[in-house]
């Protein structure tokens, strides 16, 4: 699975000191020219569905378990090996680590249509994020503007979704 970049969150992160990992999966789910994206009507933003892989899953496993918390759907097949990992680097919140540094694994995916009740952690309803269908070019454009327009404060996943949303029209759009 190649690496397809790396990503500095904040500047002077010391990316070769004490480093605590994550692990993330994330679907790239294809409907056209469209995506089901997450969309936060608080940030403004849309996001490939995903998070955290637990202890003892497979990448699989945890794709599956995050599209339907997020999205709501009952069928989540994957359909294709590792299109590629983004890795971000940031401070960590942890005082014992210099770096925090997390790997995105990118897989295709495809859903049942339908949408059935979500299981959001507390930051995500927070952000109130509901499953949407949305254009690729309406996607990275939104996307975009929420990062121009917040220049300050943006979403911390912000920059690595309009990378992978640039990837997946250059590459996999057909």
């Amino acid at each position: 699975m190649p690496l397809l970049t790396e990503i500095h969150r904040s500047a002077g992160v010391h990316v070769h000191g004490k480093t605590i990992f994550r692990e993330a999966v994330r679907a790239v789910i294809l409907r056209g020219q469209e995506l089901l994206m997450v969309y936060s009507p608080v940030n403004g933003d849309y996001k490939f569905p995903g998070g955290g892989v637990n202890s003892g899953e497979t990448h699989e496993q945890a794709l599956i378990r995050e599209v339907r918390e997020e999205c709501g759907v009952n069928t989540v097949s994957v359909l294709a090996e590792c299109v590629g990992s983004v890795i971000e680097y940031d401070f960590p919140d942890e005082v014992d680590f210099d770096v925090f540094k997390m790997t995105s694994y990118y897989y295709v995916c495809q859903v049942e249509d339908g949408f059935d009740a979500q299981a959001l952690e507390g930051y995500e309803q927070d952000l109130n994020f509901k499953p949407i269908w949305v254009d690729i070019n309406a996607a990275i454009l939104n996307n975009k503007q929420v990062l121009q327009n917040n220049a300050q404060k943006f979403p911390e996943w912000l920059r690595r979704e309009i990378f992978m949303l640039e990837y997946v029209k250059q590459h996999l759009l057909k």
